[in-house]
């Protein structure tokens, strides 16, 4: 039996730089030609290892909540934080990652979303970013309806609008940073909003 030939790239390294260059041009900007350029691999390689552009983003997609989205859970979970930090820190970790890097590239998921509600994706990644989208909001009106603390200020009453509210701010900052407003002036506007929905921040 023959032995098929050992790839010779990383494609953990591959996808990661694909990753990246979705994130700065979108999929419909994102050229066959840019991707495989950045992925030091041709398109013969690109299309036996990840399959065609639609599933390449798709696992791009997977890649980016897996690496850069995840990590900011851990503030919303944080133990003996009030409600208020919880939600400023997760917040503040979120817009940190859209203003990094001297060309801030914003959040992957809003840039692509944009996209997606103009009608120009494959289906499949259509329905991951509809999803994620989804997720993203369950999430937060979950936190607001079960944490003890929000309860007992009553917002678990209000909880879908004060979901969709953090929600729309993390959308919004997302476009701010990509515009190169600083995540420092951002901070503001994250602490507006939660004093807004009826949490006060005290120190720490």
């Amino acid at each position: 039996m023959a032995v098929g030939r050992k790839r010779e790239f990383d494609e953990h390294i591959a996808l990661r730089r694909a990753m990246e260059v979705f994130w700065l041009k979108g999929y419909t900007g994102a050229s066959l030609a840019e991707l495989t350029q950045q992925m030091g691999i041709n398109k013969t390689s690109m299309y036996s290892a990840f399959g065609n552009k639609a599933a390449l983003f798709v696992k791009a997609t997977r890649h980016y909540i897996e690496t850069e989205m995840h990590e900011h859970f851990q503030w919303l979970q944080a133990s003996d934080v009030s409600l208020a930090c919880r939600l400023r820190n997760y917040m503040l970790s979120v817009v940190s990652m859209q203003s990094a890097t001297p060309h801030p590239r914003g959040c992957f998921l809003v840039l692509c979303q944009s996209e997606s509600a103009a009608g120009d994706m494959p289906a499949e990644a259509n329905a991951l970013l509809e999803q994620e989208d989804r997720m993203a909001l369950d999430m937060f009106t979950a936190l607001f309806t079960q944490d003890p603390e929000s309860i007992a200020l009553g917002l678990d009453k209000t909880a879908a609008a004060n979901a969709l509210t953090v929600y729309t701010v993390l959308k919004g900052t997302a476009s701010m940073a990509r515009s190169g407003v600083s995540a420092n002036q951002l901070e503001v506007v994250i602490e507006t909003t939660l004093r807004g929905i009826g949490l006060e921040l005290g120190p720490g």
